[in-house]
């Protein structure tokens, strides 16, 4: 089965983004494998200056989606 196939036949698996892997298990977008399932990826400030001053501006908290 690949991933764009039903898992349990009612719902669809999302596709996760190529190449963009992510360990915040509790981004709504975090496919549990620590793939990205997001449409698309959003990453900043403009104003970082190395990686540890970058976040992913896509993040949404399965904890805000209840």
């Amino acid at each position: 089965m690949n991933i764009m196939e039903h898992r349990d036949h009612n719902k669809r698996v999302p596709e996760h983004i190529n190449g963009i892997t992510c360990s915040v298990q509790n981004c709504v977008h975090n496919d549990g494998q620590c793939y990205c399932t997001a449409d698309r990826i959003s990453v900043g400030p403009c104003t970082a200056c190395c990686c540890g001053d970058t976040v992913c501006a896509t993040f949404e908290s399965k904890s805000d989606k209840h």
